[in-house]
């Protein structure tokens, strides 16, 4: 879901106003951090709005919610991810990629899809960094605007 360009690949995640669609994708994050399960400290962002590729921009939406995760130790960094790896699934969540991408950094990247709700995360564990973190990126499903309702961007 995360990595299509073609809007017959991202699902329809139902209607609703971006107003609610984002407070929804809070709640999404929120539950990502606690499956992290280790002592440290979420970036302080907001999700926004963007169009649904390939579909009337009046009418479709989706939202995305970039956040970081800094763990209390630089030890917690490896553990954070693994505890995703396992957890994800656990709660409605499929690892549909998991390994090193192609950077000098060879940073471990999970992507991980919930059918069921409409979202998918990108997790970027990045170990090189000052500080060391976690780079997520949350995206929803296509919403549809409710009829009459025009789409607010933020």
């Amino acid at each position: 879901m995360a990595d299509s360009s073609n809007s017959d690949d991202i699902p329809l995640a139902g209607t609703s106003t971006s107003l609610a669609a984002a407070d929804k994708m809070e709640q999404v994050s929120s539950g990502l951090y606690d499956l992290i399960g280790v002592k440290g400290k979420a970036s302080d962002s907001r999700p926004g709005v963007t169009e649904c590729s390939g579909r009337d921009q009046a009418k479709y939406f989706q939202i995305f919610h970039p956040w970081s995760f800094y763990p209390a130790s630089v030890n917690d960094l490896d553990e954070a991810m693994k505890r995703l790896k396992a957890e994800l699934p656990k709660h409605g969540w499929k690892v549909v990629d998991y390994g090193p991408d192609t950077s000098k950094n060879k940073n471990i990247n999970l992507t991980a899809d919930n059918d069921e709700k409409k979202y998918s995360v990108k997790v970027v564990q990045m170990a090189k960094n000052d500080p060391p973190k976690l780079s997520l990126m949350v995206v929803s499903g296509c919403y549809q605007v409710p009829d009459g309702e025009k789409i607010q961007r933020f």
